[in-house]
């Protein structure tokens, strides 16, 4: 909190930085999203046709799981290597180095939101309404999100300012979690439930979950698994940081 004006203005930069130049601007956060959610669409019902019942349209369904592991996975990305980027920051000394990864998570925090709106009017137009009473879950699984992608942020900033392999290994490692995690097939279909006792130690399987029990089903029973992958968050980043600040001294001779 006491840096929350710095961490705002540096996430103002990122985003500026990174539509600088271009036609659209701005609008490519919301171009980008429809673009992939009519890609899906087109795939899952004429290509390669998903029939799984409770889960249609598809490519609805997936887009509720792919969107905010797009804002997880883009996140550990950047705030890999976001300290070796910004070592001239961190070379002046009164400048709070872990900022910089937590740049990262908000920056694609407002990302997720702008896409947000695209998912929410397909899913108004395909009759899927979300009910007020579970909507109030959706803040708590984006706290939740928020605090958990920090906390790896954290821990993976300070890790690979040390060893460079870290990035390399946490594109395939991003590859897997991805299709171990319950978004691109449904966790109800029986040849998954098997697998249940496996699918429950992915952390990001109970995010995944929850986002499509409030914005596509419009009910949530996951509810125990998220507060409790809550509780493991904040244990988490109190770890994370701790490495982080031990880690502190050694960022400017590194970078």
């Amino acid at each position: 909190m006491r840096y929350r004006g710095l961490v705002s203005s540096l996430v103002a930069r990122e985003l500026k930085a990174r539509y600088r130049g271009s036609l659209f601007g701005f609008l490519w956060s919301f171009i980008n999203p429809l673009l992939l959610l009519l890609i899906y669409s087109f795939v899952f019902t004429k290509v390669i046709p998903n029939t799984t019942e409770g889960a249609q349209p598809f490519a609805l369904f997936m887009f509720c799981g792919i969107l905010p592991w797009t804002w997880f996975a883009t996140s550990l990305s950047d705030a890999a290597g976001s300290l070796i980027a910004g070592g001239n920051l961190i070379r002046k000394v009164l400048f709070p180095a872990e900022v910089l990864p937590l740049v990262s998570v908000f920056a694609n925090m407002v990302h997720f939101f702008l896409g947000l709106p695209i998912l929410v009017a397909f899913l108004l137009y395909a009759k899927h309404y979300p009910g007020p009473s579970d909507l109030v879950w959706f803040p708590v699984a984006v706290a939740v999100q928020l605090i958990f992608s920090s906390a790896l942020a954290l821990l993976l900033a300070a890790l690979a300012v040390h060893f460079r392999d870290i990035r390399d290994i946490l594109a395939n490692v991003l590859t897997l979690w991805f299709f171990a995690t319950p978004i691109i097939y449904p966790w109800f279909q029986p040849t998954v439930r098997d697998y249940k006792p496996y699918f429950d130690l992915n952390p990001f399987t109970h995010l995944a979950i929850a986002y499509q029990e409030i914005l596509f089903f419009g009910h949530i029973g996951h509810w125990r698994w998220l507060l409790a992958l809550g509780a493991a968050s904040v244990a988490l980043f109190l770890a994370c940081y701790w490495v982080f600040d031990r880690l502190r001294d050694s960022f400017a001779e590194a970078v």
